[in-house]
């Protein structure tokens, strides 16, 4: 079923507290109770190479696991955090595969492997669900209706997810309809880009959040195409918006990342983490 965003019942089944990944840092508290926690599930640009997978996060707070993102590799990765039965909703960002491929091996499991309930809640951009559909059987097709719920965003719309208010805003990549997202809860912001190259939506996305996700395709001397950010570039715009901790992601696979947070401190004073596989991040404490 296609419809328009709508609150997500409040509360999950339990997941286990993993700590495979180290705490990296706990960032700036701005909210009472028990903080989100970020984990990597890939931050790798464009393709996988051997530890990291492309974008896919799992943002948990209160008993409610979201995926964002669902690139290649991604959805191995969860298992290691949690069962896939414990997932409670998805966020998509954009329809390019290295943000969405692995959505097909989640509804194969979920309905043949009875891992989850039907009807898992994903939310993603307008007219994303016909175009996903168009890559796989009539069978298939049925199969992933019974699997997700679908609710097609727009960018600007504002939901809610479990017990995070989300906010979309639209993003510069290639004229796609592309997403970042911010989620909001307990007073403690997460801000995440997507793909996008420069445009105030960044800061305003970012705005004062405790953390800003932001891809960081370029480094200093490359060919800087439009539809992708430099590390500089995201640094000015985590500086512009007050975001309180920069966290790289979507960095170019063959980049030496190092030489990505070298150049982002350049023009971002606050602390500056680099996306990584198997990492746990809390927010709010």
């Amino acid at each position: 079923m296609h419809r328009r965003p709508g609150a997500v019942p409040v509360g999950g089944p339990s997941f286990p507290r993993s700590r495979r990944g180290q705490d990296r840092c706990r960032c700036r508290a701005t909210g009472a109770g028990w903080p989100v926690e970020l984990i990597v599930l890939g931050s790798s640009g464009t393709w996988p190479v051997p530890g990291a997978a492309t974008s896919g996060y799992l943002v948990r707070h209160d008993g409610f696991t979201v995926w964002v993102d669902a690139g290649t590799g991604t959805l191995a990765n969860l298992q290691r955090h949690i069962q896939l039965s414990e997932l409670d909703a998805i966020l998509i960002s954009h329809e390019h595969p290295d943000h969405m491929v692995d959505l097909y091996p989640c509804f194969y499991a979920r309905h043949y492997g009875k891992l989850g309930d039907p009807h898992l809640p994903v939310y993603a951009p307008s007219g994303f669900p016909a175009r996903a559909e168009e890559l796989v059987s009539e069978d298939s097709r049925r199969v992933m209706r019974d699997a997700f719920d679908w609710h097609e965003v727009s960018p600007g719309e504002r939901f809610e997810v479990g017990p995070f208010r989300v906010r979309t805003e639209p993003m510069s990549h290639l004229g796609l309809v592309a997403l970042g997202f911010r989620l909001e809860t307990d007073g403690t912001a997460l801000a995440y880009t997507g793909d996008t190259g420069p445009t105030s939506k960044v800061e305003d996305l970012g705005r004062d959040a405790d953390v800003l996700l932001s891809e960081a395709t370029w480094q200093d001397g490359d060919d800087l195409l439009p539809f992708h950010l430099s590390a500089r570039q995201a640094a000015v715009q985590a500086r512009e918006a007050g975001a309180g901790l920069l966290i790289l992601t979507h960095i170019w696979p063959t980049s030496d990342r190092e030489i990505s947070r070298a150049q982002a401190a350049e023009e971002f004073s606050g602390p500056i983490e680099l996306a990584t596989e198997g990492e746990r991040h809390e927010v709010g404490t």
